[in-house]
């Protein structure tokens, strides 16, 4: 068994992460804190529907809380939960606006941590300084989009932000000791398969703690949309998004949690590829691939 999995996974999974921290079942409870992006002044990414997470937004965020929880709580009782500011960018505010929402939901019954998702460019010094003081008394984690460490990539999907910029961000936040989680997407126009297992081996040298894989996919009323319908591009296969994700594994230092390892549309918003809606047939035969292949997370770090 891998060491780093309670499932007979062959990766480090956020299962076994959390019940190893906290000794127990732990959920994060998504939450929308009505906040926006810095970037939507440059027409936002093109993969971007402004925003994710759940569509509660006009209610405080204690309700939000309570009622995403409601269903978890009926089947895994007395469970314990992190608090995951989701949609948009959660630092992009006023510092006491910030303080209001995370204090607000770190007095919940049962939240031992909050998760911020956020971007490299909506976090001041100020904002660094009290996030450090957070770490300090809860368990916290900052969520960062890179998507991809190359430039003329970032440049395409109008990030909004170079890899330097990125780079400083990561550096600031483990100066700190913060847990820092990145995103990136396979499959995105023009990357080849060699630049996608480049964008891994790149983080490994950052000293990051998670990682979430998403594949790319195209909902309506984005501009990716439309640039798919006037010039189509290729998406990846499931075989080719498993082969890619099997060996961008293989590359990736073992102690980074995988926190995600595949794409997660509305079906309904979702033009392509249809085979992402599928999200437990993925899992699973990612599963099998690597099985199959026996191999493991880290096997080619370090040789």
């Amino acid at each position: 068994m891998f060491l780093y999995s309670l499932d007979n996974k062959r990766y480090h999974t956020l299962n076994y992460f959390f019940r190893n921290k906290f000794g127990s079942k732990v959920f994060k409870v998504a939450l929308n804190a009505g906040l926006s992006c810095p970037n939507y002044k440059n027409g936002g990414c093109i993969y971007c529907s402004h925003g994710s997470g759940n569509n509660y937004q006009e209610m405080d965020l204690v309700e939000q809380f309570n009622l995403v929880k409601i269903p978890l709580e009926r089947k895994w009782p007395n469970s314990k939960y992190i608090a995951y500011f989701q949609a948009n960018t959660n630092t992009y505010a006023p510092l006491t606006v910030l303080k209001e929402k995370y204090e607000q939901v770190l007095r919940i019954p049962n939240v031992y941590g909050l998760d911020i998702a956020t971007r490299s460019d909506a976090l001041s010094e100020e904002i660094l300084d009290y996030l450090s003081e957070l770490n300090k008394r809860t368990f916290l984690i900052v969520e960062l989009g890179l998507q991809s460490m190359h430039e003329d990539t970032l440049k395409f999907i109008r990030r909004g932000h170079d890899l330097k910029s990125f780079e400083k961000a990561v550096k600031k936040l483990k100066q700190r000791n913060i847990f820092v989680v990145v995103h990136i997407i396979n499959g995105l126009p023009y990357e080849t398969k060699e630049m996608m297992i480049e964008t891994v081996k790149y983080l490994n040298t950052l000293g990051i703690d998670g990682i979430k894989i998403h594949m790319l996919y195209i909902s309506t009323g984005t501009p990716l949309a439309l640039i798919y319908k006037d010039h189509p591009f290729p998406l990846l296969t499931k075989e080719e998004y498993i082969d890619i994700v099997c060996e961008q594994l293989e590359y990736l230092d073992p102690k980074i949690v995988i926190m995600r390892i595949t794409g997660d549309p509305i079906k309904e918003e979702l033009i392509a590829p249809t085979w992402l809606v599928k999200k437990f047939c993925v899992l699973n035969d990612i599963d099998k691939e690597m099985k199959k292949r026996d191999i493991y997370q880290g096997d080619k770090v370090n040789p």
